[in-house]
């Protein structure tokens, strides 16, 4: 775990199989994988149907970061309908090892330019987003990075393109916004890891988000998406 595979190494089987976090053999998981691929035997164009299900079927609610395991599941993340970045990256994952996608979970620092101004005082006035959640697929034989994150409506609020994916290019954030201001930056690339390294994210949550990591539960909720719609019109 927690080695970056080049972009032409082959995967192993770990890549395929099913573990607690990245649970593939989730009845829900696999049903969503399977409705959303059909027909369809290309792997890369079975990427591609999940990369757009997983972005825009499940809502980025960053308010929704808890350092309960259970949180970090795939199928929790798919059964809440939304999920902070760590948590979609395990349900790509889960769903392309679902459909025979060989697959891995990334974590990157990443700045983050358009944060609100709520979220970015109760991470302690920061804009960086630590152990950012990707994944990683093994497509044509190479690995290419994803990150199904912000869904398409929350994009439109903020004023940024959304995130496409042709199944053969890494899709991560892009650099600049629909009016060409900064946007995202990797400031940080910890690697991929063939299951969700779930103790170094709680330590790093704690260390890096002690006010949202220590608040109740009902004093971190809001709705991220009115948020950056009010602050963006």
């Amino acid at each position: 775990m927690g080695e970056s595979p080049s972009p032409d190494s082959g995967f192993i089987n770990s890549d395929l199989e099913p573990t607690w976090y990245i649970n593939s053999d989730h009845p829900a998981v696999k049903a969503f994988a399977e409705r959303v691929v059909g027909d369809e035997a290309d792997p890369v164009q079975k990427a591609i149907k999940l990369f757009y299900a997983v972005r825009d079927e499940v809502k980025y609610d960053p308010y929704s970061m808890r350092l309960d395991p259970e949180f970090f599941r795939a199928n929790h993340c798919l059964e809440a309908g939304k999920g902070y970045c760590v948590y979609k990256a395990s349900l790509m994952a889960a769903a392309s090892r679902a459909v025979g996608i060989p697959a891995r979970v990334g974590l990157a620092d990443v700045r983050n330019h358009l944060c609100t101004e709520r979220l970015k005082a109760m991470m302690g006035g920061t804009d960086i987003f630590y152990d950012h959640g990707y994944a990683a697929l093994f497509l044509n034989d190479r690995w290419v990075k994803v990150t199904p994150v912000f869904n398409i409506e929350l994009c439109e609020k903020f004023g940024v393109l959304p995130q496409e994916f042709d199944g053969e290019n890494d899709a991560l954030f892009q650099p600049y916004d629909a009016e060409d201001r900064q946007h995202m930056e990797y400031i940080a690339d910890y690697g991929t890891f063939d299951d969700m390294p779930f103790d170094k994210v709680a330590h790093d949550m704690e260390t890096k988000y002690p006010m949202i990591v220590g608040a109740k539960p009902e004093d971190v909720e809001g709705d991220f998406a009115a948020e950056a719609e009010a602050e963006h019109q």
